[in-house]
């Protein structure tokens, strides 16, 4: 057992876990923050995307323990005082989403995605999103809300 200063979604704390304990675990089971999901825990669904210092990362894949000096970013931590991100609003509009379970992780690799490349081609959106799966086959629709994320960022930047 360690003790870990963690910085999330802005927020320091405190926790106590094994060094080698997922930093998915910690974060739904020691800081309830349930919006990051568990898929297939071998990192290649995508669920569990997190951003650790601005960089999509597998959470049930990174131990604690290598998440500890980073900046951690959850679904929760996009919203800011009640408005969702450009990322959280096109998924939204473009209706990304069917049963929901992969739209955390799908809207984390996206946001990460825009933060390096704010005007990604179509290539790019789909090698960003490689990785990340839907079984409810949103694909074209998720690809979609990419770009109107983009342009709505470019739109807010003029």
């Amino acid at each position: 057992m360690g003790d870990y200063v963690l910085d999330v979604n802005g927020t320091v704390v405190h926790v106590t876990a094994p060094a080698d304990e997922p930093l998915l675990s910690v974060l739904r089971d020691r800081l309830n923050l349930t919006g990051t999901k568990y898929g297939c825990g071998e990192g290649q669904c995508g669920a569990c995307t997190v951003l650790l210092n601005g960089v999509a990362m597998r959470s049930c894949r990174t131990p604690v323990s290598a998440a500890a000096t980073a900046k951690i970013v959850t679904i929760e931590g996009l919203e800011r005082h009640g408005v969702l991100s450009p990322v959280q609003q096109a998924f939204l509009d473009e209706e990304a989403l069917q049963c929901g379970y992969c739209t955390s992780g799908m809207i984390m690799s996206a946001t990460s995605l825009l933060s390096k490349t704010p005007n990604p081609t179509d290539e790019q959106i789909v090698g960003a999103m490689n990785g990340n799966v839907c079984r409810c086959g949103t694909y074209p629709r998720i690809v979609e809300a990419v770009r109107r994320a983009a342009h709505a960022a470019e739109k807010g930047a003029q």
